[in-house]
């Protein structure tokens, strides 16, 4: 039996102005299981996923995706199911909405990958598990925030910073340190959910008037310490 990949609708308004896909990471298993709606890795998007979604109720679409397997297999990646999300919200909603991908761990390289998609405006990237070809990735016109706890032992802030600096080649990186934040995002959890929706929220809805650490991101700031 085949594994499919799952959305999960977190806020759908009726006439939304945007589209929000909230990735989780997690590390892979021997036989590639499906992804448990309970696991670790799935659970701890969900505050995220309601933060983005309280940023405007209104106008922005909420959806989480739980992949067709756990970890990252070569035959079938995160970056797939993430493509088989963007065709559904855009048979649902259309093509014409701007989409924003929200990731943690891997799922946090499966959104740089799959920014790509003409959809795609922004991309917020959590603690997230890369390589560094993953930088030389082509994301002319979109907006990219890469928040990076600097006492994560399993995904390397700097191999993140190191592809934030290689995506700054075509897109609008900004790399932010989050002092003391671990990979679970369990420290300093407020500042990881405050900044993925409020930058979110800013490249999305075009009335947004961006503060804090997000405007100074808008404003070109390629490095930021919070």
């Amino acid at each position: 039996m085949t594994n499919s990949a799952r959305l999960i609708a977190v806020s759908e308004p009726r006439q939304a102005e945007a589209v929000v896909l909230v990735l989780h990471g997690g590390a892979g298993r021997r036989d590639n299981p499906m992804v448990s709606p309970t696991q670790l890795s799935v659970l701890r998007m969900v505050p995220i996923a309601k933060r983005v979604a309280m940023a405007d109720r209104r106008r922005l679409a909420v959806y989480r995706l739980l992949n067709s397997t756990r970890g990252w297999d070569t035959d079938h990646t995160p970056v797939d199911d993430v493509h088989w999300a963007l065709d559904q919200l855009g048979e649902g909603f259309g093509s014409g909405l701007p989409v924003g991908l929200v990731g943690h761990s891997l799922g946090g390289r499966a959104a740089i990958l799959a920014a790509r998609r003409p959809e795609v405006r922004s991309v917020v990237a959590l603690n997230p598990w890369v390589y560094p070809a993953d930088g030389n990735t082509d994301l002319t016109g979109r907006r990219v925030l890469i928040a990076h706890g600097t006492d994560d032992r399993i995904a390397s802030p700097q191999k993140a910073a190191a592809v934030a600096q290689g995506l700054q080649r075509t897109a609008d990186v900004s790399f932010v340190r989050v002092e003391g934040g671990k990979h679970a995002m369990l420290r300093r959890h407020r500042t990881f959910d405050r900044l993925a929706a409020d930058f979110a929220a800013a490249t999305l809805l075009a009335d947004r008037t961006p503060r804090g650490v997000v405007a100074q991101a808008l404003a070109g700031d390629s490095v930021i310490d919070v």
